[in-house]
Formats: C-alpha cells, structure tokens, sequence
C-alpha cells in the first residue's frame, strides 16, 4: 500500500495524477510526490520501523510505491563517529554517513530503487537515465535484477573505471560526446519519442523521493534526533533537498522533535552554480561549463538549485566551494582518518567542511553530518599521486636498507 496521493507543482500547486510526469503543464515547475499524511502518522511509529529490513525499505510506509519492490539491499548504511577526523577539523560530535556501501556504491541505490518499482508499476519494460556514472550504475543493476531493458547515456569523458562499473550489468550503455547537460538535454527529446521509464526525466518525482531515505535514517541512527548541521554535496540540487524532506517529514509525522538543522550545501568551484547564487544574495541559478575533477557532481545547470538555494537559506545554514586541490586534498584526509575511500564528491564534502569550521559557521560541539555519497575506488586516478612505494630486493638487508629507517 502506498500513501502517495498526487504529484503536486511545487510552484503552483495544482495535482496531478501519479502517472510518468516530471513538469507542471502551466508554469513548467517540477513535481512532488503528495501524501496522505494523516492516514501514513497512523501507520507508521518507530517500533514499526526498527522491526522492519535493514535496508531503506524499513521506511516502506513513507515512499510512492506499493508492495513488490525492486530491491538489491540499498540503504541503512553506517553512520559513523568520526573522532580521529573531528579532531583534525575542531569538532567534538562529527558523524560520516558512508553511502559508499550501497551495493553499487553510491546513493543513487535508493532512488533508483524506488523509480524502478515505479516504473514496473507502470507498466514500462525498459528504463534509462542521464548519467554522470554513479545513476547509470545504479539503473543498469536494478534493471537486471528487475528483467527490464536499460539504456544508460553517459558523457563520453566518464572514466573508465566507471564504465566497467556500469557494462557489466549490461545494459545498452551509450556515450556521448558531450556535458552532462548535454546528455541530459538529449534525454529530454528521447522521452518524447521512446516509450521508456526515465529515472531523472518523466520518473523524476518518484526518483526523488528515494533520498528522503537518508534523512529518515540519520534521525534513527542518532536515537530519533535531527542534526545540528548537515553537510552534503550538490550536483542538481535534488539530494540536498530531500535530506531536508525526510527530516521535516519525520517530525511532522511526530517521529522526531520539530527539526533545527543548519543545512549547508558544498560544490567543487568548477561547477558551483549553486554555491554562486547563494554567495550573491540571488534566488537564480546561473547556468555554468563544468570544469572540475568531481564528475559525479558536475552539472552546470541544476534543475533543483533555486530549491537547494531555499533551504539552505530557511535553515539557517549556507553553501561553499572549494578547489580540486582541496577537493583531492579532502578525499585523502577521510581516508587517512576514517578509513574511507570516497570518490571526488566526498572530498568536497571534507573540504567544505573544512572551511565551514574554520569560518565558525559550524561550532565545535554542534553535532554535524558530512554525507558521503559516492565510493572512491572507480575514480582512482583522481589520487594516483598517492602511490609511492619503497622499492626493495627479496632480502632482508635491502629491506632494511631502504625501509629500516622507516621502522
């Protein structure tokens, strides 16, 4: 059963039904899914919930779909205290939600599990996405698992341990020779001609709706408490949003206390459209070229970044950029303190949180969630400068001649 009601404008209001629809047909806003929240308070309580998977399908009563899902284990990753990393950036109570651990190892996992069992609810046979890599990888499992065909459209510049990690689901796996945005322009023209589920087009809303998943999970992690501060990255602006959602929804569902988190939003300063409209007062998200090594969030027109802009503005929290060095800079500390491999996106969490603690704008005992979205390992290269081992003979005098002294 699904307590999902309407797709609903969120600029005019006007309904919808919950068919395959992205955009408002009268002022061409996007749309969200509607609930019944008064029949979902009935039905839901933490009880329930810590009886339930230990995926993010725990959260089942709060999600647009009905009961046979589409599902390869995403969700209820760790939420870890990172004391060794708190130290190194001044704060006491610092927590890594590491959603490099979903089965395709990125957060894309929980929306595309949720917009595919849509999409077989629907009726489609054959789902595809615009991709930066991690969404193509995500789609291409989840079709497999679901027998459903998949095309994946990705720019032509994606790297190829990313590649790899998408063929081999073995979807109908197309580059282009272009941006993201491009790619996904190109999407926006195929969904009128194909009869096909598109995860970040005509599916959007339900697509959406999967990251709340990481707001629920926070709270219930924390002893059903929300953060002081969140802080996550933004390539749309559609993940920031929805951690928020889940949040706001888990009190109004009287779940948690009314919500006080500060939500700050991080880009690379090669695609930072965001981060630029916050800085200068703006509302309006000027379209940018992409120039960075974070590929996973380098979208230089967001579709969610006014949204993104507006909570960070109503919760009391801010937006900031940083530099691919910092970025690199970043991705190496997380590891070397935490023991986690993030792909670039993580080092701009890192980074910015950095920054944001050493301008005060986060304090020292406010307790503060980084989100890591993406694991490391398919974008190796960004770090290869890393590898300098010590070079020896099979012998222990040319062990201790070159690595004694390091002993």
């Amino acid at each position: 059963m699904s307590y999902a009601t309407a797709l609903r404008c969120r600029k005019c209001g006007r309904e919808y039904p919950l068919e395959p629809r992205n955009l408002c047909n009268f002022c061409f806003s996007p749309l969200e899914v509607s609930y019944d929240y008064k029949s979902m308070a009935k039905a839901v309580s933490r009880q329930k919930i810590a009886a339930g998977p230990p995926d993010m399908w725990r959260y089942h009563d709060m999600l647009p779909v009905g009961d046979e899902v589409v599902n390869i284990g995403a969700g209820f990753t760790p939420l870890i205290k990172a004391d060794r990393l708190g130290r190194e950036l001044g704060l006491d109570e610092l927590y890594i939600k590491n959603d490099c651990l979903n089965p395709t190892y990125s957060f894309k996992d929980r929306v595309v599990s949720v917009a595919i069992t849509r999409a077989r609810e629907l009726g489609f046979d054959t789902v595809a996405c615009a991709s930066t890599g991690n969404l193509a990888a995500s789609v291409a499992a989840h079709a497999a698992k679901a027998d459903m065909k998949a095309y994946v459209f990705v720019p032509a510049d994606v790297g190829a341990g990313k590649l790899t990690g998408i063929a081999i689901y073995n979807p109908v796996l197309v580059t282009v020779n272009g941006s993201y945005d491009d790619v996904n322009r190109l999407c926006g023209k195929l969904v009128e001609k194909y009869s096909w589920g598109f995860i970040n087009v005509n599916l959007r809303p339900y697509y959406a709706e999967g990251s709340k998943t990481l707001g629920f999970e926070v709270a219930e992690q924390l002893g059903w408490h929300a953060p002081d501060c969140v802080v996550a990255p933004a390539a749309s602006g559609l993940l920031f949003t929805r951690i928020w959602k889940g949040l706001d929804e888990l009190s109004m569902l009287g779940l948690i206390k009314e919500v006080n988190t500060h939500m700050y939003v991080t880009q690379a300063a090669g695609s930072s459209p965001i981060v630029s409209a916050f800085e200068a007062g703006s509302l309006h998200v000027n379209p940018v070229k992409p120039n960075t090594v974070a590929k996973s969030i380098a979208i230089g027109n967001p579709a969610d970044g006014y949204y993104a802009l507006r909570v960070a503005r109503q919760s009391g929290g801010g937006a900031g950029a940083v530099s691919d060095d910092e970025l690199i800079e970043g991705m190496k500390l997380l590891a070397q303190t935490e023991g986690i491999f993030s792909e670039a996106a993580g080092g701009v969490v890192i980074a910015g949180l950095r920054k944001l603690v050493s301008s005060g704008a986060i304090k020292k005992n406010q307790l503060t969630v980084a989100f890591i979205t993406g694991a490391g390992p398919r974008t190796q290269e960004i770090v290869s400068d890393i590898v300098q081992p010590l070079a020896i003979q099979p012998t222990l005098e040319s062990f201790e001649e070159v690595v004694g002294e390091n002993v």
